[in-house]
């Protein structure tokens, strides 16, 4: 995967404005961080990056434009229409605190079966491919700070590549 050299900084963690993953450069579009609050501490656990083709806002996101953050993120449909857009996706999530492979592949199975279901997305194979994911993180007994983790989504492909 390259990259260019201009970056945005997301907690301190430097992101590529652009990565070119399978077939053409796709642009940072998205970023934040995963928190967890334990008895009123925030702790940081990751920063994430998403990389799409600019073109999936133009053509697939157009309803969404000028809407607030809530409005976007807790709308099912703005979920189906990112995931069912045909591009390559890039997702890069850096490790901030450092987490057990175990802990961080619980939680982002559970993540991920929750928001398939809520669009009626989880099915069977859906199940076995979040299990191999939780096993593939289960043989890290730790993910150090600034460990890199990039999910990989070509869009002629049914399947998604884990580095």
């Amino acid at each position: 995967m390259s990259s260019a050299c201009e970056t945005l900084m997301v907690e301190e963690v430097p992101f590529p404005l652009h990565v070119t993953a399978t077939t053409k450069p796709l642009s940072l579009l998205g970023h934040g961080v995963t928190d967890v609050e334990i008895h009123f501490l925030h702790i940081k656990l990751t920063a994430i990056g998403v990389y799409l083709d600019p073109d999936v806002v133009t053509k697939h996101l157009q309803q969404w434009k000028g809407k607030g953050e809530n409005e976007i993120f807790d709308n099912d449909g703005f979920f189906e229409a990112l995931v069912s857009a045909p591009t390559d996706v890039v997702i890069r999530v850096v490790v901030i605190k450092e987490i057990k492979g175990s802990q961080f592949g619980v939680q982002l199975e559970s993540a991920v079966r929750d928001r398939l279901a809520a669009v009626d997305k989880y099915e069977e194979e859906e199940e076995e491919a979040l299990e191999k994911l939780t096993q593939f993180f289960q043989s890290s007994n730790y993910l150090k700070k600034h460990s890199l983790i990039s999910f990989t989504f070509p869009a002629t492909a049914s399947s998604a590549e884990v580095n």
